[in-house]
């Protein structure tokens, strides 16, 4: 049976910018000046955008002088590969499932 998906983790995926942070956090931990760098948005607006990201468990932080380095944490996204996976065999288990209307 598919558990539930944190709809706060959608919802931190679903904006453009916060994906392409994901997406280079995938490949590195990075520096705020690094994503400000590399994804061209102004320091306050990034902050607001690791804000969302920290608060739905995608990322983590790690303080080092006067710097904050963010990573990703691959168990949340793993888990929610693993709930979408299930959903994905329920629909094609069921896609011959037809309820009849009254």
């Amino acid at each position: 049976m598919l558990t539930s998906v944190d709809p706060e983790v959608i919802r931190a995926l679903g904006d453009p910018l916060r994906l392409r942070i994901v997406t280079l956090l995938a490949r590195e931990t990075l520096c705020t000046t690094h994503l400000v760098e590399e994804t061209g948005a102004k320091q306050t607006n990034l902050s607001n955008h690791m804000k969302v990201l920290r608060e739905a468990g995608l990322v983590e932080t790690e303080p080092c002088g006067r710097f904050t380095y963010y990573k990703l944490r691959p168990d949340v996204l793993a888990g929610l590969s693993d709930r979408f996976a299930e959903l994905a065999a329920c629909a094609r288990a069921a896609a011959e499932n037809k309820r009849a209307c009254p």
